[in-house]
């Protein structure tokens, strides 16, 4: 799996970071919900969209392994990682 190109956003609510990733040839759209941000990479509750877009590139790649993971698991459904998908078990 890799990252695209697309330069990840952050979604018209504020409540996400959107990213594309491609994997086996099919680009797919994903999102980190902020509390999942600032609960697992340390982001400021008060923090502005572009604190939000440096914290994503800071945990990028644990953010890509979990949704490589998560993709795998749920092909089907919409890439979506909240709080809980980083929890350790």
């Amino acid at each position: 799996m890799e990252v695209l190109d697309r330069v990840p956003a952050v979604s018209p609510d504020g409540r996400a970071v959107v990213f594309m990733l491609s994997i086996r040839g099919r680009e797919v759209e994903g999102a980190i919900a902020r509390d999942a941000l600032e609960d697992h990479f340390w982001l400021p509750r008060s923090a502005d969209a572009t604190r939000m877009l440096k914290t994503f590139q800071n945990g990028r790649n644990r953010i890509v392994a979990v949704a490589q993971r998560k993709l795998l698991a749920r092909p089907d459904e919409p890439l979506r990682l909240t709080v809980n998908d980083f929890v350790t078990r």
